[in-house]
């Protein structure tokens, strides 16, 4: 594993450390229904989506050089109703290394390294299946990881949505309670649709 490939990891996990902070289990109820639905715009608009109603946002803490992460940022979309998050982030890849918008090595190799720290970080980690995508609007290649793990009070399903673009690259992570698995694909398909598949 490179250590390109490694570094571009490190983001995720850093990304994921939200839900630390607001987990999908312990978000207290709010009146968060007549909030509007936000758009998200990532990878300088070659992957977007909007959430629904109900979403409150908060900035994530800035990268840290430190932890490599120098120059990283991301936002936690949370809904207190669904106890559901949303954590988006971007970061510059390691070296200024310039990738296609569909460049399966280093999406297959950053998403392998990330679901083996994954599983070794949460011990009942198990991962229920592992997708390439591509966007029909703008052609760029995801690649889609959906687990399920005890974390943050309770059992949750969690996927990720992992993409890059040039010298950036993106994570998406949605987390909902194990219960919710409709509203969980639901919202799955809502920020990744508009896309053609392949599973494994």
């Amino acid at each position: 594993m490179s250590s390109l490939s490694k570094h571009a990891a490190a983001l995720l996990l850093t990304a994921i450390t939200g839900l630390a902070m607001v987990p999908a289990h312990s978000a207290q109820p709010k009146a968060t229904g007549d909030l509007p639905g936000r758009k998200v715009s990532m990878l300088g608009g070659k992957f977007t989506f909007t959430l629904p109603k109900g979403f409150t946002v908060t900035a994530l803490p800035a990268g840290d050089a430190a932890q490599g992460t120098a120059g990283a940022s991301g936002m936690m979309y949370s809904n207190a109703t669904t106890k559901t998050v949303v954590i988006t982030a971007e970061n510059t890849i390691l070296d200024g290394a310039n990738v296609k918008d569909d460049d399966g090595a280093f999406l297959d190799a950053t998403m392998a390294d990330f679901a083996a720290q994954r599983t070794k970080a949460l011990p009942d980690a198990r991962i229920l299946s592992e997708k390439s995508l591509t966007l029909e609007s703008t052609g760029l290649g995801l690649r889609q990881l959906d687990t399920s793990a005890t974390q943050g009070g309770g059992p949750t399903l969690d996927t990720t949505l992992l993409g890059a673009s040039g010298t950036r690259m993106a994570v998406v992570q949605i987390i909902s309670r194990a219960s919710d698995k409709s509203g969980h694909e639901a919202l799955v398909k809502q920020i990744a649709g508009g896309q053609s598949s392949s599973g494994k």
